[in-house]
């Protein structure tokens, strides 16, 4: 079955969706032992969320990467996550979407929320033909996930060490039966057109 090129998938509930941050140990320690972010994370930063494991082990190679040695899975509501997406502004111009590039200018000025379509990656951490997406989050959106959104934090470096370990010794099977199960997101219509969700 072909994936359409720009999808959202992701591990979710009725109620709930997972997505991943990869921190140094003094911001993630500090999260889990308060079962939210608290300082040293700053809030007033923008902070990126990707509901793709494989993009995030990319991402912080395998949680080898300085500051990125810890991996968290955060479940956040699926209110929240919808309402990020459908506050966002895509990370680059696309004439599908926006009237003119000063337009988009403007709009990526003043959203709290920017998304970015980047290649889903293989257990290789190859690049695939299909997008997975990261949403950063800034001002009150970054408020909200961390105030109200935010239903619970899992270390999981743990889970990335055991795939990465997996994927080293040639098994690749074996590394894709311990990947968290990620499906494709049933977004709202009106979402999926703010983002360019959707086969092009």
């Amino acid at each position: 079955m072909t994936v359409p090129r720009h999808q959202i998938r992701a591990a979710f509930t009725a109620d709930t969706v997972t997505v991943y941050q990869a921190y140094g140990p003094e911001i993630a320690d500090a999260a889990l032992a308060a079962g939210r972010f608290v300082p040293p994370f700053k809030r007033e930063q923008m902070t990126w969320i990707k509901p793709s494991f494989r993009w995030m082990m990319y991402r912080c190679g395998w949680a080898l990467k300085p500051g990125q040695e810890r991996v968290l899975a955060v479940e956040i509501t699926r209110a929240g996550f919808e309402w990020a997406l459908a506050h966002a502004c895509l990370s680059g111009y696309d004439p599908r979407r926006y009237p003119d590039r000063e337009s988009w200018r403007e709009q990526l000025r003043t959203s709290p929320v920017r998304v970015q379509w980047d290649p889903e990656r293989s257990l290789r951490l190859a690049p695939l033909s299909y997008r997975s997406v990261q949403v950063g989050l800034a001002g009150v959106a970054a408020h909200r996930y961390v105030d109200e959104w935010l239903v619970g934090l899992t270390d999981v470096t743990p889970l990335a060490r055991a795939v990465h370990a997996r994927v080293t010794a040639g098994d690749e099977p074996g590394a894709a039966t311990l990947l968290p199960a990620e499906r494709p997101y049933p977004l709202p219509a009106k979402v999926a057109q703010v983002i360019g969700a959707g086969p092009d």
